[in-house]
């Protein structure tokens, strides 16, 4: 795989100052990583791994795919660092923020935009380190490495190497400006209630031990799997008494929370419950706090397919040039969605890719995504994050 694209690079010399880059979870990381460094020493460095491989304008690469996205922007200032995500997590992404920053030569400046790779389970916590920078006047873009199986095979790959526990940050000071976009492709069921109950280390191999508000103890009083199973119509009724995961069966009706309103119309940040647990709580990939209000929501394959071009229509109309000014762009779609929309997934990619009117694009699957909703960076689950590079 490193072979074909050493040979499709020979076609198309390029020297980047930014560097992404994607694979499927079965690669050897060391590899990737050495010929990246071999081949760019130059660049800014970020990226890890994807559940299922990536996506591009030439369509879906499958499982043992890599992807590369190379920017080459000479008046434009990059500028990435990685840290371990131990002890205080918003401490860690606070530093992690600075060094980049200071690796594009940038100190105490404010990026156009800042892109993170991380592992599942502290975003929240990470969003908070970051905003203490930047507060929220630069938008935080990102996703969640992901493994195949949720089994916590995910990595991250950064400049100083490869982590399985770490935070990869990006700066991005762009001479063609940058566009970008964060939505869904749901919306709400009809059902909701107020959570009464949260605790954390629900999962601490998908949460981590610290995440608190991961696990959805009550609502409305009542035991959270009992009720959502309600909403559901009692679709999750034999994984009620074992517990067990369900990722799968409630990738098509997430929870939502409200996050404001455009022209009167709610807008929602979702969050993917994953697991029933033994004493009938909800292990989730995102928090929720004691007293929100919580929304059944609902997607179909058709919409998610869509969405995903709208986005990237969106991020790209958002260019200081608008889109004919567009050179490419990064896509992060989750993984949950990505597994629901099956064998339609080759659709997801030709949309992106008509909406960007065939420039080139990476697009990842990701346990999570960050980004901008409504002037607040965000995490969510089940959501489309895309940015959009000017020339």
């Amino acid at each position: 795989m490193l072979s074909e694209l050493s040979a499709a690079m020979e076609s198309a010399p390029i020297e980047p100052d930014f560097l992404c880059v994607f694979y499927g979870c079965m690669h050897d990381d060391e590899a990737i990583l050495a010929f990246v460094r071999d081949r760019f020493p130059d660049a800014a460095i970020l990226g890890g791994t994807s559940c299922g491989g990536v996506m591009s304008e030439d369509g879906l690469g499958g499982e043992r795919s890599i992807g590369l996205l190379l920017v080459e922007d000479p008046d434009g200032d990059y500028g990435t660092a990685a840290v371990r995500l131990q002890g205080n997590a918003a401490d860690c992404a606070e530093q992690a923020l600075h060094d980049a920053l200071a690796a594009a030569g940038c100190a105490g400046e404010l990026p156009e935009l800042i892109w993170v790779y991380q592992a599942p389970g502290q975003e929240e916590a990470v969003l908070d380190g970051l905003r203490r920078v930047v507060g929220d006047r630069c938008p935080i873009v990102g996703g969640s490495a992901a493994d195949e199986d949720v089994a916590g095979k995910w990595r991250q790959l950064g400049p100083t190497g490869l982590m399985s526990d770490g935070l990869v940050v990006g700066v991005l000071f762009s001479s063609g400006g940058i566009g970008f976009a964060f939505q869904s492709g749901y919306e709400p069921s009809g059902e909701s209630g107020i959570v009464t109950q949260v605790d954390g280390g629900a999962d601490e191999c998908v949460t981590g031990a610290s995440a608190r508000g991961r696990r959805i103890v009550g609502i409305d009083g009542e035991p959270a799997a009992e009720v959502y199973n309600r909403w559901l119509g009692g679709a999750l009724a034999r994984k009620i008494a074992s517990g067990g995961n369900i990722m799968i069966d409630t990738a098509m009706s997430p929870v939502g929370v409200e996050v404001g309103k455009i022209g009167g119309i709610p807008h929602y940040l979702l969050i993917h419950p994953n697991r029933i647990l033994a004493d009938g709580s909800l292990a989730t990939f995102a928090t929720i706090e004691e007293g929100a209000r919580l929304f059944g929501m609902r997607g179909n394959r058709p919409n998610l397919v869509e969405r995903a071009g709208k986005v990237a229509a969106a991020a790209a109309s958002m260019l200081p040039g608008g889109p004919a000014s567009l050179a490419g762009g990064l896509v992060i779609y989750c993984a949950g969605c990505m597994l629901a929309v099956g064998n339609e997934m080759p659709k997801v990619s030709r949309a992106v890719s008509a909406s960007l009117d065939g420039a080139p694009f990476l697009g990842c699957f990701t346990f999570g995504e960050q980004g901008s909703i409504l002037g607040r960076n965000a995490h969510g689950n089940l959501m489309i994050s895309a940015i959009a590079f000017g020339k």
